[in-house]
């Protein structure tokens, strides 16, 4: 041994230091490429060049194992560095960031291909269905099931069922899927000639496919000829606002309907921008005003019930869709109270306005001795 030295490199970053001119050193946070050398059951052995080894091994390769599946031998890939030295002197990596690639690339071919994955679904939430696609969670809106399973979805928790991606948003991380692209994709393939054969002002079957604080979704039953000049049905998503339920005012349309029901509607327009229908229940019967003078005309007597108690006066329910006012000045000595029946006169009654004036009748007095 001669009288000098020379000092041990115990480490790989001890290593890329004294080669830094001729080596590229990965630093921690740096998206490296190189090539699998060797593939196990529990890691990855890549190939950095410059002489330089990489190791994915442990919780990394488990959290990439289906990315690693599709992966072989000789394939380039990329990676994070988490350490530039472990104790075997190879630098640590990361497939995360490429695992997550590979997905969002998986689904963006299958929505551009129209093709099937197979779903599981996890949990529901307010608006339809929490599912795991290729191990990524994802979601199936109530209104993007078929018509067996309105009403029903609780029931593929934890179920296989097929779908079909609507919407892949790597920017925004959202996936949404669809089962009905799947099971009914017959029908909605003639979607275009349905929205065609709707007429406005006509009634029509329907499914109600989602309920909303402001409104109803429905799967509307269009009748079309198919591609065999069949008879057949098409499918037409619309809505019905909250202000078209009902003549009668609502305060949330979960009162009125649920998921799955069958329902008919009547066609007020149609969406140019987006080819959904503006729908309404309340215009299958006549508005109740235009006709209410023949039932209650001035100087008619009749018991309603309280709705409402105001500053200014108290509403009384004439009949369903119809509510008319007694004065506050005219409620001296009485102190009404939702839920209580009164008996009332006809005042005035100005149907274009809807609006209908009362007075109280004293019951207390027997009407001979008034």
């Amino acid at each position: 041994m001669t009288d000098k030295t020379v000092k041990k490199l115990q480490t790989m970053e001890e290593l890329l230091t004294a080669n830094a001119g001729k080596l590229v050193i990965p630093k921690k946070g740096d998206t490296i490429s190189g090539v699998i050398v060797e593939k196990n059951k529990k890691s990855l052995i890549i190939d950095l060049g410059s002489k330089t080894e990489g190791i994915v091994a442990e919780k990394e390769f488990e959290f990439a194992v289906d990315f690693v599946k599709e992966l072989k031998e000789g394939d380039e890939v990329k990676a994070i560095v988490i350490s530039t030295d472990n104790d075997k002197g190879q630098v640590v990596l990361s497939l995360k960031g490429a695992a997550s690639d590979a997905k969002w690339e998986y689904f963006e071919e299958a929505m551009e291909k129209d093709q099937e994955i197979k779903a599981t679904g996890i949990e529901m939430n307010r608006g339809g269905l929490i599912i795991l696609v290729n191990g990524i969670r994802a979601f199936v809106p109530s209104s993007q099931f078929s018509r067996k399973y309105m009403g029903k979805i609780q029931n593929l928790k934890g179920v296989d069922f097929p779908v079909k991606a609507i919407e892949v948003d790597r920017e925004k991380n959202r996936l949404i899927f669809s089962e009905r692209h799947v099971s009914e994709a017959k029908e909605l393939a003639q979607k275009d000639l349905a929205v065609a054969s709707v007429e406005e002002g006509k009634i029509y079957d329907g499914v109600v496919s989602g309920v909303m604080h402001f409104g109803l979704f429905v799967t509307v039953e269009v009748p079309v000829k198919d591609s065999e000049k069949k008879d057949s049905i098409g499918y037409v998503e619309g809505l019905i606002h909250i202000s078209e339920i009902s003549w009668e005012k609502v305060n949330h349309p979960k009162d009125y309907h649920k998921v799955g029901d069958r329902i008919k509607v009547k066609v007020l327009g149609i969406d140019e921008k987006t080819n959904k229908l503006n729908l309404s229940i309340k215009q299958l019967d006549a508005d109740p005003w235009e006709s209410i003078e023949e039932r209650y005309g001035v100087g008619t007597t009749f018991t309603g019930e309280v709705t409402r108690v105001e500053a200014f006066g108290a509403f009384i329910n004439v009949e369903k869709g119809v509510d008319a006012l007694i004065h506050a000045s005219k409620l001296e000595g009485h102190d009404l109270q939702v839920g209580e029946k009164v008996t009332v006169n006809v005042e005035n009654v100005v149907p274009e306005q809807r609006r209908m004036s009362l007075s109280i009748i004293d019951t207390s007095t027997p009407i001979a001795y008034k």
